[in-house]
């Protein structure tokens, strides 16, 4: 069992399947390692312009699979599940922020914000890591706050 020394799962897989992913013409959005119950599910989120198609899951999956047997990342069994970061997607990298900004976004916080509260809507204005700043759909006000306060920052709206 080859275990990935000094680095998270996460990070192995990553950059286990980014090259592949790639190499299928799509982009590598995401790789999550979550506990749902008694089960582990190993993430691998996909995206393209013209949008994800089950059949490019499929293939992405067939492509990883016996890779992923290789590198035996995960200790136990897992689910393996691949998959679009869906029109909601949550923004999580850097490159994520700096990609979406201008675009329409919806936040939780983990706690109120003064005068807003938890769960608010605007614009994403600017990203400099790890600040957030949202800009309300008046134009008038503007929030900055640290990435690690949200629960999640998520599209609205994807075109």
């Amino acid at each position: 069992m080859a275990k990935n020394k000094g680095g998270s799962t996460v990070q192995a897989v990553t950059q286990l399947v980014k090259p592949i992913v790639e190499g299928l013409g799509l982009r590598l959005w995401d790789v999550r390692l979550v506990k749902e119950g008694a089960m582990m599910y190993l993430r691998i989120f996909i995206d393209k312009d013209e949008g994800v198609m089950i059949d490019d899951c499929e293939a992405v999956s067939r492509a990883i699979d016996a890779p992923l047997d290789e590198l035996d990342p995960v200790d136990g069994e897992y689910t393996l599940e691949v998959c679009s970061p869906g029109i909601e997607r949550e923004l999580i990298k850097d490159e994520h922020f700096e990609e979406f900004i201008g675009a329409d976004v919806m936040i939780k916080m983990i706690r109120p914000i003064d005068g807003i509260g938890r769960e608010f809507c605007g614009k994403l204005k600017a990203y400099d890591r790890p600040n957030v700043t949202i800009e309300d759909h008046s134009g008038e006000n503007e929030v900055t706050f640290s990435k690690k306060d949200a629960v999640y920052i998520k599209l609205d709206d994807f075109d």
